[in-house]
């Protein structure tokens, strides 16, 4: 058994090294540019939600206000006749450092269990085959698996979230990688 306390620079580097290839992902190829539908004639759209003066949260439409309602033929009408609309709104200026910040801070919360897994599994000086497959499989299910609740629940593009798995897998060799390099000897 390692302890993680001694994991401390494989969890710090897998974090930046998740932290950079994500980066590279989102920002430097077009790969995710599609995961996301314009909405045509966005400005009379937006105009119109503005005067709802929604706040930041999840919403869907049409949503019955109790049981009742949602048994009721003018609910059954309203959702039949659609759209069924499932949204986030965000605030304004969204400000892109607290997201940048609390990626870096899931990033080493990944890192750190899969430091604990690995290291409950395995000795110091262990195969690194061995600390790629426990460190990296950790780090996939935390990256990627829960992803795909979206898809079966929201209806999200099934081809946007195969994306974001790939991601994950990307993130988790990465993880897989530092771990194998800077286990302790």
């Amino acid at each position: 058994m390692v302890s993680i306390a001694s994991l401390w620079l494989p969890i710090l580097v897998a974090a930046i090294g998740v932290f950079i290839a994500s980066s590279i992902i989102h920002m430097a190829t077009p790969w995710h540019h599609s995961d996301f539908r314009t909405v045509p004639d966005q400005g009379r759209v937006l105009d119109a939600l503005r005067t709802f003066n929604l706040q930041p949260g999840d919403y869907v439409v049409p949503r019955p206000a109790n049981q009742k309602e949602g048994a009721s033929p003018e609910f059954a009408e309203l959702a039949k006749r659609g759209p069924i609309v499932m949204m986030a709104v965000l605030p304004g200026q969204v400000v892109i450092a607290k997201n940048l910040v609390l990626w870096f801070v899931f990033c080493l919360v990944v890192a750190t269990c899969a430091a604990y897994i690995a290291g409950a599994a395995l000795p110091a000086a262990a195969e690194a085959k061995k600390v790629f497959q426990f460190a990296g499989a950790t780090a996939f299910f935390g990256f990627a698996l829960a992803l795909w609740q979206q898809t079966i629940w929201y209806s999200r593009s099934v081809v946007t979230t195969l994306k974001s798995t790939i991601d994950g897998l990307v993130y988790a060799l990465v993880t897989a990688g530092v771990f194998a390099w800077l286990w302790p000897q």
